[in-house]
This record gives structure tokens, C-alpha cells and sequence, in this order.
């Protein structure tokens, strides 16, 4: 056996973790009642998470439970439904649709996508979401979702 680890091994993560896994954790995270449940999945976290998404950074475990907790708070209703999974090296992409109703408005999807990073530990250290927050919860407010996306062609387009 060689001392000098090849490219192959450099990039190898510990069993656990994988595309299929994290659909299924993903998926058993959101759908427990309506109401999100991470207490499964937060020991798959890195202590040093980084987790970015359109609203906030935040650093460390203590925080991003902190966050995921507002979370459940602040929603009356969440569903994730995972569309895709794929996994190259220590990356994992995840396309997903979110459907959230707060606690006085009509239910929501956001469509969005999160990269997972893993560390050589098999934990995930970096988290990245990408998703129209506005855009998708504008789509759902009679007339004025058509006018923003009026706006946005216009402008933007």
C-alpha cells in the first residue's frame, strides 16, 4: 500500500453521506406533519457550518440549529419535495421544491437548489442555497405576481 494517497482517495468520503442518503434525510426532514424536523440530520453538520443562502450567513452549528429553528416557528406548514441529487467527488447538489405557508398567508413553492459541501469526515462544512425568494412567493399574491414579473422582463429581461 502506498504512503502517497492517490486522487481518487484524496477525493473519497467516509461511508454515510451520498446523493441518496441526503434525498432521504432531505425528504423525512420536511414532511414530518407540516411541521420541519433537523434533529436527524443535524449530526451530518460540520460544528464549523457555513450556511448562505439569499437571506442570511451563518457560522456554527449553535447558529445554523438557531436558524432552523425560526424556521419551524415561523411556518404553519413545510413540504420538501427533492426533484434531484447528484453527488462528484465531495459535492452534493440538491434540486428541491419547498412548499411553505406562514402562519397568515396562502402556501408558497419556492424552487430552489443547495450545495452541500463534505469535509474529509464525511460532515457537511458548507452549505450554499440558491432560490427566488421574492419572485416565488410574488407568484402567489393575485395580480401583483403577474406585474412583478411584468417588471422584472422589462427591466431584466
Amino acid at each position: 500500500m502506498s504512503e502517497n494517497p492517490t486522487e481518487q482517495e484524496k477525493n473519497s468520503i467516509p461511508a454515510g453521506l451520498n446523493a441518496e442518503t441526503i434525498k432521504e434525510l432531505w425528504s423525512k426532514t420536511y414532511n414530518t406533519q407540516g411541521k420541519p424536523d433537523w434533529s436527524h440530520i443535524l449530526p451530518f453538520y460540520d460544528d464549523n457550518i457555513y450556511f448562505r443562502d439569499s437571506i442570511q450567513a451563518i457560522h456554527g452549528i449553535k447558529d445554523f440549529t438557531a436558524m432552523t429553528e425560526r424556521l419551524t416557528n415561523r411556518s404553519k406548514d413545510l413540504k420538501m419535495n427533492i426533484v434531484n441529487a447528484v453527488m462528484h467527488n465531495n459535492i452534493v447538489f440538491i434540486e428541491w421544491e419547498m412548499t411553505i405557508k406562514f402562519k397568515k398567508n396562502p402556501s408558497s413553492v419556492l424552487y430552489g437548489s443547495s450545495r452541500l459541501t463534505l469535509n474529509e469526515q464525511g460532515k457537511i462544512i458548507e452549505q450554499r442555497d440558491y432560490y427566488d425568494l421574492w419572485g416565488d412567493i410574488f407568484d402567489n399574491i393575485p395580480r401583483f405576481g403577474k406585474a412583478y414579473r411584468r417588471f422584472m422582463i422589462k427591466k431584466f429581461g
